[in-house]
């Protein structure tokens, strides 16, 4: 098993840092090296999310030496700010892990990638943000099937960030080269067959855990075992 790179964990826009923290302290029992950026941005803010939110997971990794390898593991949302990520940072990049994640296009928004994924649903969404509403607005109840315990489940929802419609139609870049590295694409849940399909005839690792949006939540193990394991494939 290689120790010497640091998993950084970075959890959608949408949510918080719950995402990630039950398989982070299980990385940290087996002794390897982890952290969890929390990705902030601010109303007053001039800068465009994606590049406040990179801002946020460069400056978590401030702490870790510039020649340490590191391996960028996005959920969900998160998935779309890998790249952009990456080119912030001074770090050699070992891999990337895409976990029922998007899979950003140079330009595309996220409201791009979603009619992509859904074309009706994501339109009504659309609709829906143009006339002021927030999105996601689950409650505890919305969850239930996907995290059955209900304190992390509440938890989760506690930490939802819901949006409006300049945070969905914001394009964001891909730098040229990209990707520069290992790509890896762990599919949970049947809304992401399509990226999951993309990674496969783009000759990606590609592994199926038949389970929820919210696995990391609900089977601390055997999520961390899958990342540990396809990154050890690589070595």
């Amino acid at each position: 098993m290689n120790k010497s790179n640091t998993y950084v964990l970075i959890h959608s826009p949408l949510v918080g840092g719950l995402t990630w923290a039950l398989v982070a302290n299980k990385m940290r029992e087996r002794g390897l090296q982890v952290v969890v950026p929390l990705l902030k941005d601010s109303p007053d803010s001039n800068e465009p999310y994606w590049k406040q939110h990179t801002e946020s997971a460069v400056q978590a990794l401030a702490g870790i030496p510039k020649e340490q390898p590191v391996i960028l593991v996005g959920h969900s949302g998160a998935g779309p700010l890998l790249p952009a990520i990456r080119e912030s940072l001074p770090n050699p990049i070992h891999a990337y892990i895409f976990v029922d994640a998007g899979i950003a296009s140079d330009g595309a928004s996220r409201l791009d990638l979603m009619k992509s994924e859904d074309l009706e649903w994501a339109k009504d969404l659309q609709e829906e943000l143009e006339h002021g509403e927030h999105f996601p607005n689950w409650i505890s109840d919305d969850l239930r099937t996907i995290i059955p315990d209900v304190k992390l489940r509440d938890q989760l929802v506690a930490e939802i960030r819901p949006r409006r419609l300049d945070f969905f139609s914001e394009p964001i870049p891909v730098f040229n080269g990209w990707p520069d590295a290992p790509c890896i694409y762990i599919k949970f849940s049947d809304a992401y067959q399509k990226y999951a399909a993309y990674a496969m005839n783009s000759g990606w690792q590609t592994h199926v855990l038949n389970a929820g949006h919210f696995h990391m939540l609900v089977d601390v193990p055997a999520v961390t075992d899958m990342i540990v394991d396809v990154v050890n494939k690589l070595d």
